[in-house]
């Protein structure tokens, strides 16, 4: 076969399973799913709302956390309306193109969800070891280079990927024993030789979240260091306090990564529907669970809360 027909024996379309073996179960697990995904929907609105309409919140740490509340809108409803399609009305096809937007959408915000997050970690590094010089280093300026650049990281590394996989023949039939179009998901119905996408998928998942966790625990190095240094244990508390909401998006983020990729390798025998309710745990739990820890640890983003229920009350 020539190369120039390989690049057009892609199919029209995609069918995706689901959660293989769980079928029977799909409207049943549908309910947590939505009821997550109202979460997610109303507590990063509810962030991005209150944000833009205090000025006193126009501030570095805000302006990093309203970007994270934007890309956890688009992580949650770049997979989970389909996914609920699937499971309500086993509305299974997908064009082989918005399959691919759909990937690329995916991976690429999952970069710059890690990209933010260690943004975050140098605003807290400059606000306790460096506060005096705190107003002068996370300028407006600085703020959105650091979103650019988090911009131009996802979309250089995750490029490739459709024009990878517009070239293989898929011979191996359109179902895809998923949920969404996850990259090798989508690589296993190849045929050819797809070592290098699968070389390129694990260098690029490894560079990101080593290199970005790398330097989020460097930077908490140093704050701890600086904190360990104050005077008084009530400057102490206050000062790593700041830090909670952070530290507790981090573990939301990386937590279930990590169990994913133990459960890979450790797991290899395990039921396929025990690997991808990990997937979705991971797209769908750091979306759900950030506004309500920036709510209920940030004093700034509860009291504005609890105000907008005062005056509904009123």
């Amino acid at each position: 076969m020539t190369a120039s027909n390989v690049t057009t024996t892609h199919p029209t379309s995609f069918l995706l399973v689901g959660i293989p073996g769980l079928e029977h179960q799909h409207v049943w697990i549908s309910i947590p799913f939505s009821f997550a995904y109202t979460l997610a929907l109303l507590g990063n609105c509810t962030l991005l709302f209150i944000i833009q309409t205090d000025a006193a919140l126009h501030e570095p740490m805000y302006l990093f956390l309203a970007m994270l509340a934007v890309i956890d809108l688009v992580l949650s409803s770049t997979t989970l309306p389909k996914m609920l399609a699937i499971f309500w009305f086993r509305d299974q096809e997908i064009n082989f193109y918005a399959c691919l937007v759909q990937m690329f959408f995916l991976h690429s915000f999952s970069i710059m969800e890690s990209a933010v997050l260690l943004a975050m970690a140098f605003d807290r590094y400059v606000a306790i070891c460096k506060p005096l010089h705190y107003t002068t280093v996370l300028t407006r300026s600085l703020i959105t280079r650091i979103g650019m650049a988090a911009v131009t990281r996802a979309v250089t590394l995750m490029t490739p990927l459709p024009f990878l996989l517009r070239r293989f023949h898929y011979c191996r039939g359109p179902l895809i024993a998923h949920c969404y179009c996850e990259h090798m998901a989508v690589v296993r119905l190849a045929c050819g030789d797809t070592r290098f996408n699968n070389i390129y998928g694990i260098a690029v998942a490894m560079f990101i979240v080593v290199l970005d966790l790398l330097f989020v625990i460097l930077s908490y190095i140093f704050i701890l260091r600086a904190v360990l240094q104050l005077a008084s244990q009530e400057a102490r508390y206050k000062a790593f306090g700041t830090c909670v909401s952070h530290i507790g998006a981090i573990l939301s983020t990386y937590t279930p990564v990590v169990i994913s990729s133990v459960m890979h390798r450790v797991a290899r025998q395990a039921a396929p529907h025990v690997h991808i309710l990990l997937a979705i745990f991971y797209l769908l739990f750091p979306p759900m669970i950030n506004p309500i820890i920036y709510g209920i640890k940030t004093k700034q983003i509860r009291d504005h809360v609890l105000s907008l229920f005062q005056r509904k009350n009123v």
